[in-house]
């Protein structure tokens, strides 16, 4: 992998493929390792079933995720016929994968850490691509004691943009489609780059402050986050650029005024799309300079088809499309035939 860091893999002179997930979530204390085989070779061949978390046949034909980041990858794979099931149908935005879900192809399972595992296993997939926040989930172990293979994705643990991106390999070696993965990941790759070069070339840095207050508390996006790290590349000056966490901050009012309020703009003010509703909010909203400039631009205005946010299913596989996003808005002119397609200023 050229940039991402949270798995692995190596494939054999037979063509199988041992896949290693080395991060699912923060401080795993083991690695999980998957053996991939051609299904061709699952009927003759025996295997160290004990060497590995799960014994895949592939390519996949049939799969139940359970995060909506995995939906595009599916779509960019053309393998969306191969989803049956998925926790939370309304958070998906996609309108190919809505379709299917509106002709009954795609079956509701309850929620990712209250997996539905009856409905699952009457469905009988041959894998359920999963997650876990702290450890592994318990309807994923009744899964597995069943059966039913699992494959835990770490994506979300990335930090660099096109780390996450490049977890469309991971997809690409579950169906037998490396090849059109790393053509994928590679346009994707090639066109953010050349975003960040373009932003590099803007004779002005502005200064950003991010997130918004929760109940006397102010989230935001740590210095070393995925969220940072967009704004370094595009040429902005992030106010907690020198703070390392890769997670999210909480600071009190009165320290994000003190070195916040006079930056240029304010990028991602949590789930607000209005400044009427921030005002309400919090009166405190309007001493920052980017609010009475109307300089402030949300991803919470663009939802697809379901109640979910864009920006998170599609924008983790597509971060070309979120530097170029900034870079519209941060420096005004440098592309100016590009239409966002996740941030928004606000109303």
């Amino acid at each position: 992998m050229r940039h991402a860091s949270g798995f692995r893999a190596e494939r054999d002179a037979a063509g199988r493929i041992t896949l290693t997930v080395l991060s699912p979530w923060p401080q795993a204390e083991k690695n999980y390792t998957y053996l991939l085989v051609p299904k061709e070779q699952l009927s003759y061949s025996s295997f160290d079933r004990d060497a590995y978390d799960a014994i895949i046949g592939t390519p996949v034909s049939s799969i139940v995720l359970t995060s909506t980041t995995h939906i595009p990858a599916l779509e960019s794979l053309k393998q969306i016929p191969s989803l049956v099931g998925f926790p939370g149908l309304d958070y998906i935005s996609s309108e190919q994968t809505r379709s299917r879900i509106a002709a009954g192809k795609v079956k509701e399972l309850g929620a990712n850490d209250r997996l539905n595992t009856e409905m699952v296993l009457n469905l009988q997939p041959e894998l359920v691509v999963g997650f876990g926040v702290t450890g592994i989930p318990e309807a994923y172990l009744t899964l597995e004691n069943s059966g039913i293979p699992l494959a835990l994705n770490g994506d979300w643990m990335e930090q660099n943009p096109l780390g996450k991106a490049e977890w469309i390999k991971f997809f690409g070696l579950l169906f037998d489609q490396w090849e059109e993965a790393e053509e994928i990941f590679t346009q994707i790759e090639t066109d953010y780059v050349a975003a960040r070069e373009l932003a590099a070339s803007a004779k002005n840095r502005p200064s950003v402050i991010s997130g918004a207050l929760y109940r006397d508390i102010w989230y935001l996006p740590g210095g070393g986050s995925w969220a940072a790290k967009f704004l370094e590349d595009a040429n902005a000056t992030y106010i907690w650029a020198d703070n390392t966490e890769t997670g999210s901050l909480s600071l009190s009012l009165e320290s994000v005024l003190e070195k916040g309020s006079s930056a240029d703009y304010w990028i991602s003010p949590s789930e607000f799309t209005t400044y009427q509703a921030m005002q309400e909010a919090d009166v405190h909203y309007e001493r920052f300079k980017a609010f009475k400039e109307k300089q402030v631009y949300t991803y919470a205005a663009t939802r697809g088809a379901g109640s979910g946010l864009l920006y998170f299913e599609l924008g983790p596989n597509r971060p070309d499309l979120i530097l170029k996003d900034l870079i519209y808005f941060l420096h005004p002119g440098l592309i100016p035939e590009y239409e966002p397609v996740f941030y928004k200023p606000l109303q």
